[in-house]
């Protein structure tokens, strides 16, 4: 381990003070030259790397300024600026001294801390804020750093804004100028805090180490850096679980790491403040800022390390941030029956018109009178035919989109409220029933399988018919008979054409939705199992045996990561925010029938606590029964991973009887709507299900990201290799039975995250053509593909194109026979006409 010997961090001795009032007397220079001297002759074999003195900035402005560091002075502003003007020509006096009598011999290296906030514009493009920005960075960096890195004199903006400012000589300028062999740079707390006294200008203070890294290299002609200072506090009750230490170490530590490898700056050196928890100035015991927690009131002072010593230990070993990936990327591909497939949400049935042109017997004019309207002509009937599925205009649009992405199948959602508007058998809109049917119908067409959501609730709509809304909806258990009699309805009407089925679509986050009070969504959940349950029996004991098709639920099931790996109780949550999030409906289901036995013992001990009054229903034994292996595969909506912290809270609320917390990872890749992208996750969860449910086929139903960009969204094409590689170890290495994969979504809708492939107004984006050849090449290939098709299959696929092209195959014959008699006919008139000649 190397010393970093600080000369001067602020503890001036008592009699300099009192004798010439400290740093104001500039009779303290030549004694801070003499003490350094002593230091250089005791200590300078051993010592490579000297700093004169501490954040100037500091010492001058809150030491004799606003009073709150040492010595506690409230000066005038004169008095300030006097007070750095002796600070900048001590260190000058010492470096000069350094260099001249010790740095020949012991080869060390010196310079001086100087901290810095870092400030942005209220608006990047407005001159004005951009040109506060930068004087409100010269008032406190440039202060100390232009003389001493710069010219060897105070900015312009300080000159010309306060006439009371010393002024140094030529000789002294010449002197100062260039007195650092690299830039020692500090940025943390003390440097933001108290706010008021910092020159903001209006501006906004932001904690972008990066930013002002490449600041200093552009102002000071790319200097060699060491970050002297750098780190954050928690407040004193804190021990050693110090999270948002790390997480703001990890966030500065990597902002560095960016500025090293994509800016070219060149930071030789990071140090982390502090050692140990102290007195910390004005806060006193107040915060804490050390990596090793001490109690103060101990009598042994004991050093714990905290969670911030472990990671930055952590960092340290690995000289950086290693990706989590545990295996390389792999060249291999999934099996040759593998379903790659695209999610759509809601199909709305009633915002699509079909054409009348073949079902209206009647003749119109258009336009007649300039009005542009159609007028009927009385008594005139024309021929009709049957509806045809073509008629629909919309369908026409869903093939083209299909198309274009080359998938073998398409998940959409029926609407419930649509089918059936009474909630009930009573009525049947059978107009919107066929529209799904010619989908379904249609898509198998481009050889396209569908697998239908029965109910796809959303925040915003819940999708039920309006009077099972008016009954309560889910906390009433008649709608889950009333879901059973459109399943049934649904499975008649399509199940001929439909070979995967999903009855409901998320329903462990209908909690935001069924929030009053926990019971309410503990209630509304258990009808929703027993609404699935009995959809499911009723394929299975109806319908399975001659349509062959799958049915199950699709849960949201995003991957829980402990915030702190360095605590249990942090691991704890995360396995707790799976049970709570996924158990709660995949247990009954995949496992035992009943609710995860954790959840239970969980809220039940909460109970015993008066913290919560929460209360998870029953399930009788036929119940039980009934639920338990009601699914054919597990269907899952992964998007991202979360970090999750125990927090305990009271209250009865779903998500107050979970006691967790999430934390947003800055550092971490996250698309506009800060969904984290984290392809490792995804593995992680396919484990975990194959792990607690058993062997069990698996279907990824949703996996996407919101990429803002319309026209190179690259954000996702990164999303999609990343995830998709992910899944592939997961069926190649870990041998989880996935079956099928379904990017989200075809189309997105206006005014909300852009996750589609293809605009609101069905723009395709250039991620399609990245899906298509991850679909193509099964997977990730090495040089060929063991799935390429056959020559009967080659042939299917030109049949598939004559199939599509009829139309216009007729007509090009006909055009091309109607040709050829032409020319029969005008070579015949030729000939007789040669012969009548002769």
């Amino acid at each position: 381990i190397d010393p970093m010997v600080t000369l001067y961090h602020w503890d001036l001795p008592l009699m300099l003070q009192e004798k010439y009032g400290g740093w104001k007397n500039e009779s303290v220079i030549d004694i801070f030259n003499d003490y350094a001297t002593f230091c250089f002759q005791t200590f300078g074999d051993r010592v490579k790397y000297w700093i004169t003195i501490h954040n100037p900035y500091l010492v001058a402005w809150h030491g004799y300024g606003t009073g709150i560091h040492a010595p506690g002075e409230r000066g005038k502003i004169a008095t300030i600026y006097s007070v750095g003007h002796n600070l900048i020509k001590a260190h000058a006096k010492v470096w000069h001294n350094y260099k001249k009598h010790f740095q020949p011999y012991q080869k060390g290296m010196m310079s001086i801390v100087l901290g810095s906030h870092w400030i942005e514009p209220n608006k990047s493009e407005d001159a004005l804020d951009i040109s506060k920005c930068q004087q409100s960075m010269e008032r406190v960096l440039g202060w100390f750093a232009q003389p001493i890195h710069g010219d060897g004199d105070y900015p312009e903006e300080l000159k010309n804004e306060f006439s009371f400012l010393p002024h140094f000589t030529e000789d002294e300028k010449n002197y100062i100028k260039g007195t650092a062999d690299f830039f020692a740079f500090s940025f943390g707390p003390n440097n933001f805090k108290p706010p008021n006294t910092l020159p903001k200008m209006g501006q906004n203070l932001s904690l972008n180490l990066r930013e002002v890294l490449n600041w200093i290299k552009l102002e000071y002609n790319n200097p060699r850096i060491l970050i002297a200072e750098n780190g954050w506090f928690t407040d004193s009750h804190v021990k050693t679980d110090d999270t948002t230490a790390i997480y703001m170490m990890k966030n500065f530590i990597n902002k560095v790491l960016q500025a090293i490898k994509y800016d070219n700056i060149d930071v030789f050196g990071y140090t982390a403040w502090s050692l140990l928890d102290g007195f910390e100035w004005q806060h006193a015991y107040n915060i804490r800022r050390g990596l090793f927690y001490v109690d103060f009131k101990s009598k042994k002072k004991e050093r714990i390390p905290k969670s911030s010593a472990l990671y930055y230990k952590q960092i340290i070993q690995e000289n950086g941030f290693f990706p989590r990936e545990s295996t390389p990327s792999l060249q291999a591909q999934f099996s040759c029956d593998f379903s790659w497939g695209i999610t759509e949400s809601v199909l709305k049935a009633e915002s699509v018109a079909s054409s009348p042109q073949f079902c209206d017997s009647s003749l119109y004019l258009w336009n007649i009178t300039g009005d542009g309207l159609l007028h009927k002509v009385k008594g005139v009937k024309l021929k009709t035919r049957p509806a045809q599925c073509t008629d629909f205009v919309s369908i026409k649009k869903q093939l083209d989109l299909l198309e274009k992405m080359k998938v073998t199948h398409y998940r959409f959602a029926l609407d419930w409220s649509l089918i059936l508007p009474n909630g009930d058998l009573s009525v049947v809109n059978r107009q919107v029933l066929r529209y799904y049917r010619c989908v379904i119908s249609e898509v198998l067409k481009l050889n396209v399988q569908s697998m239908v959501t029965l109910y796809h609730p959303t925040h915003a709509y819940l999708g039920l018919p309006g009077p099972l809304l008016q009954k309560e909806g889910w906390l009433n258990q008649s709608t889950a008979y009333a879901f059973q009699d459109y399943a049934a309805l649904c499975f008649r009407e399509l199940g001929d054409l439909v070979k995967l089925w999903i009855t409901i679509n998320e329903p462990n986050r209908l909690s935001n939705v069924y929030s009053r009070s926990s019971n309410d969504t503990y209630r509304a959940a258990h009808n929703l199992l027993i609404a699935h349950a009995m959809a499911w029996k009723t394929y299975d004991e109806q319908y399975r045996s001659f349509q062959h098709g799958k049915v199950s639920l699709s849960l949201h099931s995003d991957w829980a990561e402990p915030a702190n790996p360095y605590f249990e109780s942090h691991s704890r949550a995360a396995n707790r925010f799976l049970q709570f999030e996924i158990g709660w409906f995949a247990d009954p289901i995949f496992k035992t029938g009943d609710y995860p036995a954790t959840m239970r013992e969980y809220i039940s001990l909460k109970n015993r606590k008066g913290l919560s009054y929460s209360s998870l229903p029953s399930f009788t034994s036929e119940e039980k029964q009934l639920i338990k292996g009601a699914a054919d595969f597990y269907a899952l909506n992964h998007f991202t991973t979360r970090f999750v912290i125990h927090e305990p809270q009271n209250g009865s609320q779903y998500e107050f009887d979970r006691d967790i917390q999430f934390l947003q990872d800055i550092t971490c890749l996250s698309s506009p709507s800060r969904l984290a992208v984290v392809p490792w996750g995804v593995r992680e969860v396919l484990r975990w299900i194959k792990k607690t449910y058993g062997d069990i086929d698996i279907y990824i139903t949703a996996n996407g990201i919101d990429d803002q960009s319309l026209d190179n969204d690259e954000l996702r094409n990164y999303y999609l290799e990343k995830y998709i590689q992910e899944v592939l170890k997961a069926y190649y290495i870990d041998k989880v039975k996935i079956k099928g994969y379904y990017a989200f979504k075809l189309t997105e809708e206006k005014s909300k995250p852009r996750f589609g492939f293809f605009t609101s107004d069905l723009k395709g984006k250039p991620s399609i053509q990245f899906y298509n050849n991850l679909i193509s090449n099964n997977g990730f290939p090495a040089d060929y593909s063991v799935c390429d098709p056959p020559n009967q299959e080659k042939q299917c696929s030109f049949c598939l194109f004559v199939s599509q092209k009829k139309p216009f195959i007729f007509f090009a014959c006909c055009l091309f026979s109607t040709l050829i008699l032409f020319l029969t006919i005008i070579v015949f008139h030729k000939r007789k006409r040669r012969k009548r000649l002769k």
